[in-house]
């Protein structure tokens, strides 16, 4: 399977296939050129020989970090400008991303510091990081008081996507990229959402099939909604459903404490919640939101000890906010999503208490 961002003359492809690690052809254009590897210590073990054998020439450099949101930030980031600078990657070289959503964040957000500006490429090895992180060229670290502050657009060159890589994915991280997924049927496709809420238990059970087309799917929303909005000024906000609610779960619980998938499942309940109580959205929406996001094993409570006091704290601090405001992402109809500052404030203190769990 093969779409394209189109993006003029950063225009990209994905590669979507099972065993996509061991077709040679992908990585064909890399020939000549300095390349520089970053992974983790999780996926280095079950993946980074299988790479190498496939590359044109070997790595002038591979970077292993470890494994965790706890360490998107800046020592990991140093950690890839040492080893580059070691082995001096020059502006022709490329960094290539293998790993999941932190590992792709970061070496974007490596290749677009180092030198200003040099080419990666993106192989993701988690659901999440295969519909989401990978796509759209947003790149970033981690800041104690706040999810992904730092950062810059920088787009890959290629993103090639191993479905084959599923298969070792343990799964509590296949469950965090299926809310990402069931995002995309909220936002922008209801016969999607209605085709999970059919084929769950496929997923879950690692059809290859099933798990193909939800990729493909998922990422064909994200490309087309990319191509009209690179840099977030419109419509593409409406791809964080769910995530200023969840990124402050992840803020105040403590980047790795809670995945990223997991924050923006109740994340999304929440403004889904607030989109009924404003009249925008059928109550039945909800109740098959919450049916499918427990299907897909996720949480449906925030975590417990979170004040609604706090939540709003963590919420003040989300890099969508615009003049002091809170924009949402909020729906007025299955597969129809809306970026809006313009509900009701203290329904949506409500909608937080609803599901803060009971002391």
């Amino acid at each position: 399977m093969l779409l394209h961002v189109d993006l003029g003359e950063r225009a990209y492809p994905i590669h979507i296939a099972n065993d996509n690690l061991a077709n040679a052809s992908l990585f064909a254009a890399l020939a000549g050129r300095k390349l520089c590897i970053v992974t983790n210590t999780t996926v280095a073990a079950l993946y980074l020989e299988k790479l190498q054998a496939v590359l044109p020439q070997p790595a002038d450099c591979v970077v292993v970090l470890p494994d965790g949101e706890q360490y998107k930030n800046m020592q990991g980031m140093e950690q890839i400008f040492d080893a580059a600078l070691q082995a001096r990657l020059n502006r022709s070289s490329v960094m290539i991303a293998l790993g999941g959503g932190v590992v792709g964040d970061m070496t974007g957000f490596a290749a677009a510091c180092y030198q200003r500006g040099i080419d990666f490429v993106q192989l993701p090895t988690t659901l999440l990081a295969q519909v989401d992180s990978s796509v759209g060229g947003k790149t970033g670290i981690n800041h104690v008081l706040g999810k992904n502050m730092i950062g810059a657009f920088h787009q890959p060159i290629a993103v090639i996507i191993d479905t084959a890589t599923l298969k070792t994915l343990p799964p509590r991280e296949l469950s965090a990229g299926l809310a990402e997924v069931i995002k995309y049927g909220l936002i922008a496709d209801a016969d999607f959402f209605a085709w999970l809420e059919g084929n769950m238990d496929a997923l879950r059970g690692l059809d290859g099939e099933a798990l193909q087309h939800a990729v493909y799917r998922s990422c064909s929303i994200k490309a087309a909604i990319v191509a009209r909005d690179e840099k977030e000024g419109g419509i593409r906000a409406i791809l964080n459903l769910g995530h200023t609610f969840g990124h402050a779960i992840e803020t105040w619980s403590g980047y790795g404490q809670w995945l990223h998938g997991e924050a923006v499942a109740v994340g999304m309940l929440m403004a889904v919640d607030l989109s009924v109580r404003m009249g925008w959205l059928p109550v039945d929406v909800l109740e098959r939101s919450k049916a499918l996001i427990a299907r897909a094993g996720l949480p449906l409570q925030a975590p417990a000890g979170m004040t609604v006091a706090q939540f709003l704290e963590a919420m003040a601090l989300d890099k969508k906010n615009i003049y002091g405001s809170i924009r949402l992402v909020l729906l007025e109809g299955l597969g129809s999503a809306v970026i809006s500052d313009d509900y009701d404030v203290a329904q949506m203190h409500q909608v937080i208490a609803a599901w803060l769990p009971c002391e």
